[in-house]
């Protein structure tokens, strides 16, 4: 059989696999739809459960708890009465909003898309693979608009230092996508992540460290360093080389079959640019500063009694705040320098584009605050997580192979399950409790979602910005399919989710701190 047949026939193979994956995604419903099931069925089975007088005790306590019913006279009164609540009590807004606000100023400024300009553009030609694979990795500080605009510019700076421009293109998307729950920065997912581990964690007895945005930190910095090295080696080993043995055309091919080298997007700043980049690096250094002066007086306000930090401490709680200042103040330098933020009002005006650009998930949050509240009025989450940890006992699946069992889990629902806030509200309200009373810290059962979150995203068809990118492949590759994008972005996923897990497990049994004040098991 020649090589080319071989290759129809796995081209054939590949395009009914996602044949498949496509029609079963297509009939779950969008999100919002997706939770109010969800919050129905949870209303029903409250119901029937509180009139078969249905109990759970939690282990470690005295107090049996009663399921109450969601269509009974006190389940109704609760609703009404809480709707406003639920929704403007659902953590995540608490957390997110502000970090939104802050990054909106660093990100509408041009702060961001500079940074990364600066960091392609001053690459040598061999270190290109990495500085993609490491400005795609931190990329997600930029939230969904790291996929747009990335990639491009990515594929720009290959191809100006003479390598093949569709290695930037989708290593570029790689990156961000595989790697989008990790950084080397405190980013807005943790914050929202954080806030909904809490959500279903605070009517838990023992239930272990405060979760706050950066307890994961240690296990983000320590994944993405090695997902930056393994995304820079498959782009520029793998990659790359398959590229040209496919005679894939490193120059656009416009409508008449002819190529045009004309670049549209510039990596090298403007002496404005540059200088703003400056300005605005100084005064990050001067907030970091008196941030630390803070932490370093002797009666600090930020010390706990002991006069520590840890496990608690008004610093932990004040995280929201510092990311927020790290992020407004040197965008708003930036923004006065080069002319995008000239005065006053334009700090609102690029705020309120932040929150515009995330109107979705306020009105995503509604359903969810909803469901969330639900599940603890209810008691359904206590039963459901007594209920698993009993059969994960019964079966001894207790240790190291139930996390694997839930980061597999993870990993198969986002090929579905694209958003990563409504995925982690539907299993953290089962899982975090379940763990929890296996003796796992929340925070890094968080963590262990993390890696099922992303190493899968770049493989589904249902990731809207795989259409983007295959849009921009096309225009050096017409005949490029849904298939070819898969196929290439196969080696990141495969490698990502393997490594990504020993990471994991190097945490796991050397017992290592997954962020400051959250360890791997609960202290007895």
């Amino acid at each position: 059989m020649s090589s080319a047949q071989t290759l129809t026939r796995r081209t054939v193979v590949i395009d009914r696999v996602l044949g498949g994956i496509e029609r079963v995604g297509n009939k779950l419903p969008d999100p919002f739809m997706l939770f109010l099931l969800l919050f129905a069925i949870t209303a029903v089975a409250s119901t029937a459960m509180a009139w078969a007088n249905v109990t759970v005790q939690l282990p470690g306590t005295d107090e049996t708890t009663v399921i109450k019913g969601f269509f009974t006279a006190e389940g109704l009164t609760w609703f009404t009465q809480n709707i406003g609540v639920n929704y403007l009590g659902f953590p995540p807004l608490a957390t997110v909003l502000p970090i939104l606000l802050a990054v909106g100023v660093a990100e509408k400024s041009g702060l961001l898309a500079a940074l990364i300009r600066k960091a392609f553009g001053s690459a040598p030609r061999w270190s290109l693979p990495y500085a993609v694979a490491f400005v795609g990795v931190v990329g997600s500080i930029m939230s969904d608009a790291a996929f747009v605009v990335i990639p491009p510019l990515a594929a720009l700076v290959f191809k100006a230092a003479g390598r093949h421009p569709v290695a930037g293109l989708l290593g570029g998307f790689a990156a961000v996508g595989a790697g989008y729950s990790t950084s080397l920065f405190v980013t807005s997912l943790d914050a929202l992540f954080a806030g909904i581990t809490t959500s279903v964690t605070q009517n838990l007895p023992n239930a272990g460290s405060v979760v706050t945005p950066v307890s994961n930190y240690f296990f983000n910095v320590v994944s993405a360093l090695v997902l930056i090295a393994l995304a820079g080696f498959i782009i520029d080993k793998i990659l790359e080389p398959r590229l040209g043995r496919q005679g894939i055309a490193r120059e656009e091919i416009i409508d008449d079959g002819d190529v045009s080298g004309a670049a549209v997007m510039h990596t090298r700043l403007t002496d404005t640019e540059n200088r703003g980049l400056f300005w605005a690096f100084v005064a990050g250094v001067v907030v970091a500063g008196v941030i630390l002066v803070g932490l370093l007086l002797p009666d600090s306000p930020w010390r706990n009694e002991d006069g520590g930090f840890l496990p608690r401490s008004p610093l932990l709680s004040s995280i929201v705040f510092i990311v927020f200042a790290t992020f407004v103040i040197p965008g708003l330098v930036y923004g006065k320098i080069t002319g995008t933020i000239a005065k006053g009002s334009d700090v609102p005006r690029v705020m309120g584009h932040a929150i515009k650009d995330m109107s979705g998930f306020l009105v995503l949050a509604f359903i969810l605050g909803q469901f969330v509240a639900l599940f603890n009025f209810s008691g359904i989450g206590s039963w459901l997580a007594v209920a698993g940890a009993g059969g994960l006992e019964s079966i001894g699946l207790t240790g190291f192979s139930a996390v694997i069992a839930f980061v597999l889990l993870a990993s198969l629902l986002n090929l579905f399950i694209i958003s990563g806030s409504a995925m982690w509200t539907l299993m953290a309200a089962v899982f975090v409790p379940l763990f929890v009373l296996l003796g796992y810290e929340p925070a890094f059962i968080q963590g262990a979602f993390r890696v099922g979150d992303s190493a899968t995203q770049v493989l589904t068809p249902l990731n809207p910005y795989m259409i983007v990118l295959l849009t921009m492949l096309r225009k050096y590759e017409p005949q490029a399919g849904l298939g070819t994008v898969i196929a290439r972005m196969l080696p990141f996923a495969v490698t990502f989710w393997l490594a990504w897990v020993a990471v994991l497990s190097v945490f796991f049994f050397f017992d290592l701190p997954m962020g400051p004040g959250n360890g791997i098991m609960i202290p007895q």
